[in-house]
């Protein structure tokens, strides 16, 4: 089949541990709305308390994987994408396979033996939310699982690759083997910015693989954190959009496209010097659910 295999994922597995809480729990662990971060140690007691206190819902999740499964369903053809990422040797890695097999995706997982499978706090309050990831096994990802036979395979079968930037501090090896992969062999190469966290404090590792893309994503907010820390001196997001698709490139089969979304205001998509604007489809807030899952389903 020619879909089969056609897009591969590459990042951090986490089972999504969702609820809707009150100010007073974001107040206590001192996070805020729109954002994601990673847990430290005032963050540990976060997920039993979620548990306990509040109706909670398991999903699979992590960025990647979610944009991944929202593709596996919009195509609807069993096997068209895949994905890989460390997971714990324990239930919640057993049902987040499980979760992923029935949606279509073909996922290979390293199961690492010494951390459980990695999950991540989603908050809501008011339709909209803030994460807090425990990357736990999802952090210990060798670029070694990737380079066996049969997960090389998939990175020679994909016509195009998504990683997001939270997967650069976990094994930037394996993502410059993939980087290195798609620009030989005429491929398409995608990342996101992910969170303002990784636009801040892993620059350089952007920095590195930014000349390999095809297509950026990101948000507002991450796109002018991303030209604060390079010293654009500008918050216009169309002017920052054009910036990134400009930056040096490794191939020069695709001119890059960026794509940076606004939540309500128009989506703004830049290539070859030139913007264009898309508007947002209005949802009225009593249709709102909440905002877990919006950035990688666009």
């Amino acid at each position: 089949m020619a879909y089969e295999g056609i897009l591969l994922g590459i990042g951090n597995p986490l089972l999504d541990i969702s609820a809707v809480v009150d100010d007073h729990f974001f107040k206590k662990y001192g996070i805020k709305l729109n954002d994601a971060i990673l847990a430290d140690d005032r963050h540990l007691s976060m997920y039993e308390e979620m548990a306990t206190k509040y109706t909670v819902e398991y999903t699979a999740g992590g960025a990647t994987q979610n944009s991944i499964r929202v593709t596996q369903w919009m195509l609807q053809i069993p096997g068209a994408t895949s994905y890989i990422g460390c997971i714990g040797k324990d239930n919640f890695g057993e049902e987040m396979k499980k979760n992923c097999k029935l949606a279509g995706v073909n996922v290979q997982y390293y199961e690492d033996e010494s951390a459980p499978t990695g999950t991540c706090a989603v908050c809501v309050v008011g339709g909209e939310r803030s994460l807090v990831a425990n990357l736990a096994a999802a952090n210990c990802y060798k670029s070694e699982h990737l380079k066996r036979p049969e997960n090389w395979a998939l990175v020679e079968k994909a016509k195009y690759f998504y990683i997001a930037g939270f997967f650069l501090p976990v094994s930037p090896d394996s993502v410059q083997l993939v980087a290195e992969h798609a620009a030989a062999n005429n491929k398409v190469f995608m990342m996101n910015l992910s969170a303002p966290v990784i636009c801040e404090f892993f620059k350089d590792a952007l920095d590195n693989f930014l000349p390999y893309t095809d297509f950026v994503f990101g948000n507002e907010t991450e796109a002018r954190t991303f030209s604060k820390v390079h010293g654009w001196e500008t918050d216009d997001v169309e002017e920052i959009a054009v910036k990134i698709s400009q930056w040096r490139k490794v191939s020069g089969t695709y001119k890059r496209i960026t794509v940076i979304t606004q939540g309500a205001d128009p989506v703004v998509v830049a290539e070859d010097g030139k913007v264009k604007k898309f508007p947002v489809i209005f949802l009225p807030k009593e249709k709102l659910v909440d905002t877990n899952g919006a950035g990688p389903t666009y």
